[in-house]
């Protein structure tokens, strides 16, 4: 992932994943992680929000959220109860669907997962196709679906190239923001509110640059208490994910190996560019299955995401070039948590970043159990087609022994980090339930990192809902709800 458009962040050593950093890239462009990602539109499970009510978030229970995640929303092929028709986030079935992904489909019903034509409608759980931000063909990404519209918008200025160093507080008030752009340090001066809106990452960091955060680790760095909020930067919490890997026999062509090369490419991009159709209208994470293990109940607790490709983004593992299908297997709702705090004063400076990945027994047992579901399926009948036999783990590694090394050298992150200023109305609580810092005035927070338990799937959904009822609550909007 050697691009400009990303942060590219790095853990602390992670000792339940041989003592190695992971990376844990978040988007450096207009739109965050929704300009690069890979675009899959889940929202999450209804019972996610209510739990997120129960926890103290008045006002975010699925009830509640449902009406602002229709809002955003035009969706290609639903207009019912669950999906919104004339929203501006495009969300559509994706142009091109690999046969080795339709396999995959088929297997998991095969060995016992129900068939689910919408994740986001009545229920999650079962396997199916995925939609995504995807509007007339085009990545619909926030900056697009929102942000490009107001563009010339005379009450919206619009800086880029610019690096946020700290916000102004003046009388516990946020009052601006203090910015380098060009090599210089800037301010700009808010009348009403300031809205951070960095990610789970670079949003509590932000926040300790200015004062806001645990005494402790403030006074570490030298910076002076404003807010001794202990909340910031703990409670990080990430989707980590684990492999199965299965090739494809010898000359066999399957799946998207070497579509990006030579005349395959170009073959692709003509056909994307002359009728919208063809792999390159693929976002190549086509089929999804989300399963209970049972050490939840009955309630998914695992995501499996169905690649025809290898894929690993381990930057100290060599590259697989063969052709192959992945099944990558996460738990959806890890009890492992860490913390970002900072390197140090300098806003230049990247956080120290500590997930503590599997750090929780329960998530390791899950983690097993959801590989064992994802190996049943790549070894049916119906991926027999495509694929010759599992190499990884590998068909000799059967014990839970093997497969928890498996864990320890292949776990990654699924890029959904959360929870860092958590909504709540306790001492660990970051912002109270209308997003606003506890304890600063005129300052509220409007990301992924305000989510005490990340939702059950892909984080791109949810963070925009987020954003989207974020406007109500600062126009002072009446709350909607479901109901109503």
């Amino acid at each position: 992932m050697p691009t400009r458009h990303l942060f590219h962040y790095q853990t602390e050593p992670q000792p339940e994943l041989d003592g190695r950093p992971r990376i844990l890239p978040q988007g450096r462009v207009l739109g965050g992680g929704s300009s690069v990602n890979a675009m899959v539109y889940i929202r999450g499970q209804a019972q996610d929000f209510d739990d997120w009510a129960d926890m103290g978030a008045q006002g975010w229970s699925y009830n509640d959220v449902l009406p602002y995640f229709k809002r955003s929303e035009t969706n290609q092929r639903f207009a019912d109860e669950y999906h919104g028709s004339d929203g501006p986030l495009g969300v559509s079935d994706l142009g091109h669907i690999n046969a080795m992904t339709k396999g995959f489909i088929r297997a998991a019903q095969s060995v016992g997962h129900e068939y689910n034509p919408d994740f986001n409608g009545a229920r999650q759980k079962g396997v199916g196709f995925c939609q995504a931000t995807i509007r007339d063909n085009r990545r619909s990404s926030s900056a697009r679906a929102f942000l490009h519209q107001q563009l010339k918008n005379p009450r919206l200025k619009l800086f880029t190239g610019a690096t946020a160093l700290r916000l102004e507080i003046e009388n516990n008030r946020a009052v601006g923001v203090v910015y380098e752009q060009g090599g210089k340090t800037l301010s700009v001066r808010a009348e009403s509110e300031v809205i951070l809106s960095a990610g789970a990452i670079a949003t509590p960091k932000l926040l300790m640059l200015s004062g806001i955060g645990p005494e402790a680790e403030l006074q570490k760095h030298g910076i002076k208490t404003r807010l001794n909020l202990p909340g910031v930067g703990q409670n990080l919490h990430d989707h980590c994910e684990v492999p199965v890997i299965a090739f494809c026999r010898p000359g066999e062509r399957h799946g998207y190996f070497g579509q990006d090369k030579g005349w395959r490419m170009i073959r692709n991009g003509l056909q994307f560019l002359l009728t919208g159709t063809g792999p390159a209208s693929s976002n190549v994470v086509e089929g999804h299955c989300f399963a209970a293990t049972g050490l939840d109940g009955d309630r998914a607790d695992v995501q499996m995401q169905f690649l025809p490709l290898v894929y690993l983004d381990l930057m100290d593992r060599p590259i697989i070039n063969q052709v192959s299908a992945t099944i990558n297997t996460c738990v959806l709702r890890p009890k492992s948590r860490g913390q970002v705090t900072l390197q140090s004063a300098n806003a230049k400076d990247p956080a120290k970043v500590d997930p503590r990945y599997l750090s929780d027994p329960h998530d390791v047992e899950t983690t097993i159990a959801g590989l064992e579901l994802a190996r049943e399926v790549m070894a049916s009948n119906q991926m027999r087609e495509f694929v010759s036999q599992e190499e990884m783990p590998g068909p000799s590694q059967n014990t839970r022994e093997h497969l928890r090394q498996h864990i320890r050298e292949y776990g990654k992150t699924v890029y959904h980090p959360a929870g860092t200023c958590r909504i709540g109305t306790d001492e660990m609580a970051v912002v109270d339930p209308q997003l606003r810092v506890r304890g600063i005035d005129g300052l509220r927070v409007a990301d992924a990192s305000v989510m005490p338990v990340v939702t059950s799937g892909n984080t791109n959904a949810p963070s925009i809902m987020i954003g989207e009822k974020a406007s109500d609550l600062v126009m002072g909007n009446k709350f909607q709800t479901a109901n109503t």
